[in-house]
């Protein structure tokens, strides 16, 4: 028997139980494997990629999540963390200890106190700072993590840490990750959805922030506008009759079959059949979706809208309601560039961000309470890192001009609905606002936490990847920060 090259081998295999059999091994690099459920939590089983409602390990808190993203690193002693002792200390020099978490040395000054007043707010008395005096109405709503802490000081490394799990880029975010595991309970719009602002640039990473990574693209994040046409290019140019439609999409949706049968576990063609399919049925969905003109007076008030500080922001909250009412499973919210990246001029250009974002947030957490979704909906607000309690001073000497540097090793989140024990305060910074010091939260600990709030296990969720069971919060230990919930 003549010697067989590899070509020649795969050809005579392809047919019957060994083409079977080998088929499905191969299979395993396009189709990961997922736990099920908490009665059966150490088996796996393979599983189809889409997006209908998937069971999950345990009862959920939580059905939907709205992201409230402060891309930049608001700074957590301006806002959430008073420290006497800068106030004592204003103006020592600790850049001896400080000098490994900077990342522009040369512009490091002395510690700073906090130029904003704090005031004690609702039952619990919750430290709020005068910037945010609309959110400070709802302090008994949410439960402040002071104690969160990330990994780097550069923004870019930081952000993929926080979205993904890892410092490093092409990496699932938790979107990504949620929808994966959840699926969607509404199948005419994106069960991932992320509004970005209109007012300038997109976020630092751009679309690295809502990507599926290694997941299928199916997960990946979709940009929605929050005024105008929702997605560009979504109606056709021009109308055709009801019928003349229906039969279009038939046809096309029987070759597109056609095609997929030919071709089996291709992740990219499967994803890209699944999108223009939901385009078709967007047409109505989206564009009811994100109609505000449906909203009373008093609502579009409520959140600022046809204000000229707050309309932008405000758009973008009215628009996260309207989307997880509507079963939408994940809402990303981001501000225009880096307004939280307070290098300088912290006096003026920390007001600024929170005069666009406070009343708009408030109105959103009236909103949800007022129709009954604070209750199945988890709000998550934070950035990527907090601000240093040193001033920096780019330019000269001058304290008034100064802002703060990034500050990783400790900064403040907050979480509110879905079962989160409002008015509670969790962990603490150092006496300075500097390190995470009490019940320290790290970003896979955050993930987790947001995990088990939907009712999914971080160990259980996980996709097959190169051999490895991938999970968003990784190999590390983790714990869920039950402290928070009720």
């Amino acid at each position: 028997m003549s010697p067989r090259d590899r070509r020649s081998f795969m050809g005579s295999v392809a047919n019957g139980l060994q083409g079977a059999a080998l088929a499905s091994l191969f299979s395993q690099d396009f189709y990961g494997r997922h736990a099920v459920a908490a009665d059966k939590p150490h088996q796996s089983v393979r599983r189809a990629f889409d997006l209908t409602p998937k069971q999950t390990h345990f009862k959920p808190r939580a059905k939907a999540v709205i992201q409230l993203f402060m891309q930049g690193g608001p700074s957590q002693v301006d806002l959430f963390d008073p420290k006497p002792e800068l106030d004592r200390n204003h103006g020592k020099s600790i850049l001896k200890d400080i000098a490994k978490d900077l990342s522009s040395p040369d512009a490091a000054g002395g510690l700073m106190r906090s130029p904003f007043k704090f005031a004690q707010h609702g039952q619990a008395g919750t430290y709020v700072s005068e910037l945010l005096p609309h959110l400070a109405k709802h302090v008994d709503d949410i439960a402040v993590i002071r104690s969160m802490f990330n990994t780097h000081q550069n923004h870019e490394p930081a952000l993929f840490k926080i979205q993904s799990g890892k410092l490093m880029p092409g990496l699932p975010s938790l979107g990504s990750w949620v929808t994966y595991g959840l699926g969607s309970e509404n199948q005419n719009l994106p069960a991932y959805v992320v509004l970005d602002s209109l007012e300038g640039r997109l976020p630092t990473n751009s679309g690295q922030n809502w990507q599926s990574g290694y997941l299928p693209p199916l997960y990946q994040g979709t940009r929605m506008r929050s005024q105008g046409t929702p997605i560009l290019n979504l109606k056709p140019e021009t109308d055709e009759p009801s019928t003349v439609e229906q039969l279009s999409r038939d046809l096309l949706g029987r070759l597109d079959r056609m095609h997929k049968a030919k071709r089996p576990g291709e992740l990219q063609l499967d994803a890209r059949i699944a999108s223009y399919e939901l385009a078709a049925r967007m047409q109505l969905s989206a564009s009811d979706a994100l109609d505000i003109t449906q909203e009373t007076p008093q609502t579009l008030e409520a959140y600022g809208i046809g204000e000229k500080q707050t309309d932008a922001y405000g758009r973008q909250c009215l628009l996260a309601r309207r989307l997880v009412e509507r079963g939408v499973r994940f809402v990303q919210l981001f501000t225009s560039g880096q307004q939280w990246d307070n290098h300088s001029n912290i006096g003026t250009s920390l007001p600024s961000i929170c005069g666009k974002t406070d009343l708009p947030i408030a109105g959103l957490l009236a909103d949800l309470k007022q129709r009954g979704l604070i209750d199945d909906v988890l709000v998550v607000w934070g950035g990527e890192f907090g601000r240093l309690p040193i001033a920096q001073m780019r330019q000269g000497n001058d304290m008034k001009n100064a802002g703060r540097d990034h500050g990783p090793p400790g900064f403040s989140v907050w979480f509110a609905g879905a079962g989160i024990k409002g008015g509670t305060v969790y962990g603490n910074t150092d006496e300075i606002g500097w390190n995470a010091a009490e019940n320290r939260v790290s970003v896979n600990d955050w993930h987790a936490t947001i995990l088990h709030a939907l009712g999914l296990h971080n160990e259980e969720l996980f996709f097959e990847h190169h051999g490895f069971k991938e999970k968003l919060t990784g190999v590390e230990n983790v714990r869920i920060v039950d402290e928070i919930f009720a």
